[in-house]
């Protein structure tokens, strides 16, 4: 039987997002189970909307053995705080320890793993063979995921990690579509894969940039954002720039598969993993919010599924580099890496989130993030795409005194919405 599935459309499309065919239920199916949608939470309350927005799963940093030592990442007490509540939407809480250790990494690590499981973490996401060894031998209970860092792009190497008792393998950012459905049609194993999000100008994010310039171990949570600095282009020593030449970056245009989620589903992945551990709540809502649309859609109606317009406008309200569609269905070349100023399109801005709402007076109380006013026109939105917008009418503080502007970061506001909203719905505003 040849189930290899047919992508109408989809070769040679990867820097042309924006032009990229809507997919009606395209291609001969693989298989129809519901993927997992997994988010990133790089501090409790990311978790928190990531969940409220639609995640299955999310996935966090530790304070030890990750790769995001930047990120507000979790205690142990922290991680317990979020495994109970994704557990009452049914959510699972994965912990990445995905660091190359060096023999000075490794004393700990045991006791570490236990306390993991005993908080209740579903699964870790690792990259080193000798902390997937000791995970399975002192943890049983933690399921091992193997990270993207181990650059597993075939079926032979996914079959081997079967064989050591992974149930989870985390693919390679340079694997393709069709890569994918062949290694979905030899080995009988879960595939996780990165379909939204900042990619790596090196393979698999094994770079060593950061430890040259800085002394920062990219490999063991360090990284800079070399690639991302702006350069400026010498020869034999002296500069070759021009008058009007911009200093140029390496990094690569971040990946967005919204509008190809048919072919992800029918090429058999099974969780869906958006990238940005250190992106803001906004960023966090804006793009769960989207995926989890899109997915449901489609699983609700495959033949008849259509691409709607407001996903692809909800993910670019977040912040995001130019998008392409990275290595799923052609090599990335030039017109997907950033040499210039990065165009950063995104309109609105992240202002409050809701914290409560009385539905007798119609007022919402908010948390202020970034300043606000009365009259500014500003967009309330919360999961499967409710959305509406208002004018800010007067503005109080928690003792009810009328404010001209909102101007203290984590103020609580009381604002009269036009609609109710409920608690981790978020208002942000537009930028003029």
């Amino acid at each position: 039987m040849d189930k290899r599935i047919e992508f109408k459309g989809g070769i040679g499309v990867s820097h042309a997002v924006a032009d990229a065919p809507v997919r009606r239920g395209a291609g001969k199916r693989f298989r129809l189970d519901k993927p997992e949608l997994l988010a990133p939470a790089g501090s409790l309350e990311k978790l928190k909307i990531a969940v409220h927005y639609g995640a299955d799963a999310v996935y966090i940093g530790g304070q030890k053995y990750g790769l995001r030592s930047n990120a507000d990442n979790f205690s142990i007490e922290e991680m317990r705080e979020g495994v109970e509540f994704a557990s009452r939407y049914g959510a699972k809480v994965f912990v990445a320890t995905n660091i190359y250790a060096h023999q000075e990494d490794l004393p700990g690590l045991a006791d570490y793993l236990r306390e993991l499981e005993g908080a209740g973490i579903a699964a870790i996401i690792a990259a080193d063979p000798a902390v997937i060894e000791v995970a399975q031998r002192v943890a049983p209970g933690l399921e091992v995921h193997l990270s993207t860092q181990q650059s597993a792009m075939n079926w032979q190497a996914v079959k081997f990690w079967k064989e050591e008792g992974l149930p989870r393998v985390v693919l390679a950012r340079e694997t393709s579509m069709e890569e994918i459905v062949e290694i979905k049609s030899k080995v009988d194993i879960e595939l996780e894969a990165f379909i939204h999000g900042a990619m790596c100008s090196s393979v698999s994010g094994r770079c060593v940039l950061s430890n040259h310039f800085t002394d920062r171990d990219s490999n063991r949570g360090g990284c800079c954002q070399s690639c991302r600095w702006k350069y400026d282009l010498h020869q034999e020593g002296r500069s070759v720039m021009g008058p009007g030449d911009h200093p140029f970056t390496m990094g690569s245009k971040d990946l967005s598969m919204i509008r190809h989620i048919p072919d992800l589903i029918e090429a058999g992945v099974d969780s869906f993993k958006i990238e940005g551990r250190m992106k803001s709540v906004h960023y966090v809502a804006s793009v769960v919010n989207a995926y989890r649309q899109a997915i449901d859609a489609y699983m609700a109606d495959p033949d008849g599924y259509e691409l709607r317009q407001e996903w692809i406008d909800e993910i670019g309200k977040a912040a995001n580099r130019p998008l392409s569609t990275g290595f799923f269905y052609t090599v990335p070349g030039a017109a997907e890496h950033i040499y210039e100023p990065e165009e950063k399109p995104a309109p609105y801005d992240f202002a409050a989130v809701v914290t409560g709402y009385d539905e007798a007076s119609g007022m919402a109380v908010v948390q202020q993030r970034s300043p606000f006013k009365p009259g500014m026109e500003v967009e309330f939105f919360g999961p499967g795409g409710r959305s509406f917008r208002q004018r800010l009418g007067d503005l109080f503080d928690e003792q009810g005194n009328r404010l001209d502007a909102a101007r203290h970061p984590l103020q609580t506001i009381r604002i009269r919405t036009e609609r109710p909203v409920v608690q981790w719905d978020l208002m942000r505003k537009k930028i003029l």
